[in-house]
């Protein structure tokens, strides 16, 4: 634990010795540093309101004053139970039943004691500025079948500047959420009827995501993939091949019994690509094969964890699986590696986190396979020159893998493309091709996807971009906007004009003052506002605004159309073509 986790997890501690100085009767969780901050869930009498945390903060800032020491301690497991048994907190007993140790760790600050190991600072006047920022539901452990706890997350920092940037940061990640865009700016929505989880795509959306996926099946197609559909559901026989029911099960949807057979519906495409590989005898001249899909798959993610489109239940995975001989296996990861960074550096992303998992303790195969298999990929990223990390022993048990973390422009890490070698699978389905040989050869098999899944990159672009998207991929490139009924005939004509030449185009035919209209179109992130009045009637031409702020005045309608089909055909990030 560096100094910062230290100085946070001591601040937690404070945090609980506040809430107990309120709530007498609370019972203790627990209360971890965590990436930006800590949280410390608590079992209350009532539920927390604002005016709860300023006082939680207050009662807190006393504490650090009084600059007590973090002394540390050790007690006999039994002693330690009957303590805090003592003390009505059941769920530290629980958590010293759970320790194998005979003795456990106990800290304490003025009359505070807690079940802790530590570490901590020397005392609490050694804490910096901090904020309680929000306040949870959290289920005790994780399991939806405990308690739900209210958890409240805080942050703490060296220096009040730097408290400041992160609250800052903060502010305009809010601005950012996703959630909150894709409301006010109708492009999905979520349904208790439908099921938590369940995205409801509506036509802008759709339109925003059909776009994407289009870019995404051009580019495969032009780098040799095949493109396949599959089913939403299977039969068990299928997945107990698989092992995905000796693996995976807790993550599955229940089993449905159709005409007295078991079927799933599908938490993954690979079972479904293996047997279209399998639908016929495959000769080395054949390979490499490259099968690709967008396709539906369905995981039981628990309600707690659910997210917007970040975290969903129904998701659109951008599958691969690459079946290759050895002597292929480094040209095709090579071939990936470019596939991903065209597509990504597209979308505006090119501040990239990358690991190399290598083989963990317990895995399958022999050595010299992992050490193949492994070589690959490290090859390739120095070919490309690419900086990455090592996650030692962060493999899966079936192979090795490249993990790729695109940073948005909040410098968050999000996690999209994998390559993922798995040889689990080619052996549990027998899967072969017949060598220059004559004889039968177990082929490679390289999972990938370069989104991730389509729900979670949308909602990363979201956030990336606050909505205002690019041109080529915004729902609607072109609001025309004019000022009096009279004109409504000739933008009517613009709209089709431009959608004769590819851009996605609307009218606002509102009986509003065009400073309304313009207002309105650059809340909705429309990147063209083309007004049009008498003059631009009578000269063929529109006056365009940009959804900055910026007017560049009237311009002849085809030059526009001209201007922005470079904008949207180059797929550039800026709104005006040089």
């Amino acid at each position: 634990m560096n100094d910062l986790e230290r100085m946070r997890h001591s601040c937690a501690h404070v945090m609980a010795e506040a809430v107990l100085s309120i709530f007498p009767e609370a019972k203790l969780g627990i209360g971890p540093p965590i990436e930006d901050g800590f949280y410390y869930d608590f079992d209350l009498p009532r539920p927390l309101t604002p005016d709860d945390l300023a006082e939680i903060e207050r009662r807190m800032k006393e504490i650090i004053q009084k600059d007590a020491p973090f002394i540390q301690s050790s007690m006999p497991r039994d002693e330690a139970r009957r303590f805090f048994a003592e003390r009505g907190q059941p769920y530290k007993v629980e958590l010293i039943d759970s320790i194998p140790e005979e003795r456990v760790g106990i800290y304490q600050q003025n009359n505070f004691i807690d079940l802790c190991r530590g570490p901590h600072v020397a005392s609490t006047g050694q804490i910096g500025p901090f904020k309680l920022l929000s306040v949870a539901g959290a289920y005790w452990r994780g399991d939806e079948h405990r308690p739900m706890l209210q958890r409240i997350y805080g942050t703490a920092f060296p220096t009040q500047a730097e408290l400041d940037a992160y609250l800052a940061r903060l502010e305009e990640a809010a601005r950012r959420d996703h959630r909150r865009l894709g409301r006010e700016l109708d492009l999905f929505s979520f349904s208790e009827n439908v099921g938590p989880g369940l995205a409801l795509w509506h036509p802008k959306g759709a339109r925003l995501r059909t776009v994407i996926e289009e870019y995404w099946r051009r580019l495969h197609d032009r780098a040799g993939y095949e493109m396949v559909f599959t089913p939403n559901i299977g039969r068990g026989r299928l997945w107990e091949i698989s092992g995905h029911l000796s693996f995976f099960k807790d993550s599955m949807f229940p089993a449905m019994d159709v005409d007295g057979q078991i079927y799933y519906v599908k938490p993954m495409s690979c079972p479904f690509h293996i047997e279209i590989y399998k639908s016929q005898v495959r000769s080395y001249r054949d390979l490499p094969i490259r099968l690709s899909e967008i396709a539906n798959v369905y995981r039981y993610e628990r309600a707690g964890v659910l997210h917007g489109l970040m975290r969903v239940r129904g998701i659109a995975q951008d599958d691969a699986h690459i079946f290759c001989r050895p002597e292929q296996v480094f040209e095709e990861i090579l071939k990936v590696i470019d596939l991903s960074l065209e597509i990504l550096g597209t979308f505006g992303f090119s501040d990239y986190q990358i690991y190399l998992s290598t083989r963990p303790e317990k895995a399958m195969g022999p050595t010299e396979q992992w050490d193949f298999a492994e070589g690959a990929l490290r090859r390739a990223l120095e070919e490309r020159h690419l900086p990455f990390e090592i996650d030692a022993g962060g493999g899966a048990f079936y192979g090795p893998k490249i993990d790729l973390k695109i940073r948005d422009a909040l410098g968050r890490s999000w996690q999209c493309t994998t390559i993922q070698f798995d040889w689990n699978m080619p052996e549990r389905f027998d899967l072969s091709y017949v060598g220059e040989d004559g004889r039968q050869h177990r082929p490679y098999m390289i999972h990938r996807a370069i989104f991730g899944s389509v729900e979670r990159f949308v909602g990363v672009l979201i956030e990336h971009f606050a909505g205002a998207f690019p041109v080529w991929i915004a729902p609607i490139q072109a609001r025309v906007l004019p000022i009096a009924d009279r004109h409504l005939p000739y933008g009517e004509e613009v709209r089709q004009r431009l959608r004769d030449a590819g851009i996605r185009a609307e009218v606002d035919a509102r009986s509003e003052r065009v400073n309304y209209k313009i207002r309105d179109a650059q809340l909705q992130k429309i990147p063209y506002m083309l007004v049009v009045g008498d003059k631009e009637v009578e000269n063929a031409a529109v006056s365009v605004r940009l959804r900055t702020g910026e007017n560049l005045g009237q311009q002849p309608l085809d030059r526009f159309i001209a201007m922005a089909c470079r904008v949207i055909e180059s797929r550039s990030l800026q709104l005006v073509a040089d």
